[in-house]
């Protein structure tokens, strides 16, 4: 079943694996590739539904789904597809591994997804990583980044935020003073503070640290992150402010700027529109909506182009005009 009620793409009614296995292979076998039968069976059903789609075509034809895929589809559209075909379970773990893969590090992708993730999704995927990879997730980022972004991280990826509930108002004035006096009244910073506040803090509670810091100090606290830290730890100290104050408002900004200016970052929509589109899409699109002045279907009609184009714009599920 999908997730949550707030994602654009739902169970299928009357799925039925078998069919939309014939179809798949009739779309891919022979001379040509009838790219439009793909892209409309493989947006329109859950990824759960996706999963006994392979399941089906493997039995039915002694085929791999996703090896045909890859091989009938090319560029960007390819892609998107075989990410829809990735087990919801296992996306975020992938990206991650992919992420921390070879010779550089993709600091965006580990920003992105551990800055974004709930606690109970961030033990999952550590869960799922080490399954899938035989190796221990906290290794591969200590291994692969430094300094304080490599404990921001750490701390992410413990997955031992407070639990949300009542909140202790003395902490909270607290906290706030903490990080006022570790920033913006100290000759540089006391980075650690922030990290530890920022790293295991319950949301509700940093919320009502984030008002009380902008009382005390004047500023809000983006703006001391912005002035006190640089580099990929600035980035990821306010991707983690963001998603505290709105996850779809931050993936609808990620999304604004992986379209904005000359040319597109189609890895970043990619992997938002699909790892969103059963959890809160809509939510996305209503943020997107509300802060750029413009619907996410507008400007993804605009900045993409073929049949890419066409499977972002059905996962996107509607325009907010």
């Amino acid at each position: 079943m999908a997730k949550f009620a707030r994602g654009t793409v739902k169970d299928f009614p009357g799925f039925d694996a078998r069919t939309d296995a014939e179809t798949l292979r009739k779309a891919m076998k022979g001379l040509g590739t009838d790219e439009e039968a793909v892209l409309k069976i493989l947006t329109s059903r859950s990824n759960a539904q996706r999963q006994q789609i392979a399941a089906a075509f493997k039995t039915l034809f002694g085929r791999d789904l996703v090896d045909d895929l890859k091989s009938e589809l090319t560029g960007k559209f390819e892609t998107l597809m075989v990410a829809l075909m990735r087990p919801a379970q296992l996306f975020d773990a992938h990206e991650l591994k992919h992420a921390l893969k070879g010779a550089g590090t993709n600091e965006k992708v580990l920003t992105e997804i551990l800055a974004s993730r709930t606690t109970a999704e961030l033990r999952n995927i550590k869960q799922v990583y080490l399954e899938e990879y035989e190796s221990n997730l906290e290794d591969h980022i200590t291994g692969d980044t430094t300094g304080y972004y490599q404990r921001m991280l750490v701390v992410l990826v413990q997955a031992n935020r407070d639990p949300e509930g009542r909140i202790d108002e003395g902490l909270v004035e607290q906290d706030a003073q903490v990080l006022f006096k570790a920033g913006e009244l100290k000759w540089g910073t006391d980075e650690e503070k922030f990290i530890t506040i920022l790293g295991t803090r319950s949301v509700c509670h940093l919320r009502k640290v984030f008002d009380k810091y902008m009382t005390i100090s004047g500023f809000q606290i983006e703006e001391t992150i912005d002035r006190e830290t640089s580099g990929d730890l600035e980035k990821l100290l306010l991707a983690i402010v963001k998603c505290v104050r709105s996850v779809p408002a931050y993936f609808a900004e990620s999304l604004f700027y992986a379209m904005k200016g000359a040319g597109t970052d189609d890895d970043t929509l990619i992997r938002i529109m699909v790892s969103r589109s059963e959890i809160d899409l809509l939510d996305i699109r209503r943020e997107f909506r509300k802060n750029f002045a413009k619907s996410l279907y507008q400007m993804i009609q605009k900045d993409t182009s073929g049949d890419f184009r066409k499977a972002l714009l059905l996962l996107c599920g509607g325009d907010d005009e």
